[in-house]
């Protein structure tokens, strides 16, 4: 009997002590649920910092596959390499793709005839080279269709549209063979497919893409859109210098959301049919090296881009009759 009494009294004195021990531990411990609302709120404030600190510059790279390559789809045309052997031109100075990021029909059109017009200029020592004499008129009678056409800050449609792909390509493929740009100018709003800085938009008879040939020996141009690709390279008797881009955003401002009314989508749901892109004050420049290795500085300025609004379709429903004016 006293062996029975005295087990339960341990048993007993036992559970009472793992009873303050939960209760004491339970007090002291973090709230699980509030931890995680806050790590949650954390992260979801740290993503936010990330995305305002990132420049427009670095999302649109993201978005993008333009730049410099060094293959491009006509190597063994055969008209390629009789231009190339008759101006003695077989050295790739630079070369450039432009992707554009799902093009209307008018100008993906636009942009593979204006490479074919471009395709095998030659432009000899000290010549200058005018992409509106070159390629334009940029007109229906020369095969040129509806395409579209930054308008200040609103966009819109016009006969030749989409050949400011070809000019902002031979602005890169110019600067990367640090030949004199004498004449270029920037949009009005950022362009989705280069980055902030390294775009030129024509205007036939008031805006034109210009650089100068101040090597000793000609310079072929070859040009080939192939779908929604533009590729441009430039080709001589010698290598230009090593060239390097840069950026700095001096200002950003906000692009705001266009909504529009869709009737054939649901109630409710949004559709986005073009992204926004922030406007920006950009200053670029670029670095040049030499075989020597010596670095020079160019300056090209800086340039304002309007915002570019994002346009949002949202499905609403049908006005029944009664609604109806």
């Amino acid at each position: 009997m006293f062996n029975r009494k005295k087990l339960l009294l341990v048993l007993l004195l036992g559970l009472v002590s793992l009873t303050i021990i939960l209760a004491t531990n339970y007090k002291h411990a973090p709230n699980r649920k509030a931890t995680v609302k806050e790590n949650t709120k954390t992260a979801k404030a740290v993503g936010q910092e990330n995305k305002e600190d990132e420049s427009p510059l670095q999302l649109v790279q993201e978005r993008m596959h333009s730049g410099s390559v060094k293959q491009v789809p006509w190597e063994k045309d055969p008209d390629f390499l009789k231009a190339q052997k008759e101006n003695n031109a077989l050295t790739m100075m630079a070369a450039y793709r432009t992707v554009l990021p799902d093009p209307l029909p008018g100008e993906e059109s636009n942009v593979h005839l204006g490479a074919r017009y471009l395709r095998g200029t030659v432009l000899k020592p000290g010549e200058v080279f005018s992409q509106n004499l070159t390629v334009g008129p940029y007109s229906q009678w020369r095969g040129f269709k509806e395409g579209p056409v930054y308008l200040g800050s609103q966009l819109s449609t016009t006969t030749g549209g989409g050949v400011c792909k070809i000019a902002s390509t031979l602005y890169n493929v110019a600067v990367l063979c640090n030949l004199p740009v004498v004449e270029r100018h920037p949009h009005s709003m950022p362009v989705p497919y280069v980055p902030y800085g390294q775009d030129a938009t024509v205007n036939y008879g008031a805006k034109d893409i210009k650089f100068m040939n101040d090597l000793s020996h000609p310079i072929l141009i070859w040009a080939q859109g192939v779908d929604n690709n533009l590729y441009i390279a430039f080709y001589g008797k010698s290598n230009p210098p090593q060239v390097e881009w840069h950026h700095k955003v001096l200002k950003i401002e906000k692009a705001a959301n266009i909504y529009r009314n869709n009737w054939s989508l649901p109630e409710g749901e949004e559709k986005l049919v073009a992204h926004g892109m922030d406007g920006a004050l950009i200053k670029s420049w670029i670095t040049v090296k030499d075989k020597n290795g010596k670095s020079e500085v160019k300056e090209l300025g800086s340039c304002w881009y309007s915002p570019m609004p994002a346009i949002i379709e949202k499905g609403r429903m049908a006005p029944s009759l009664s609604e109806q004016p």
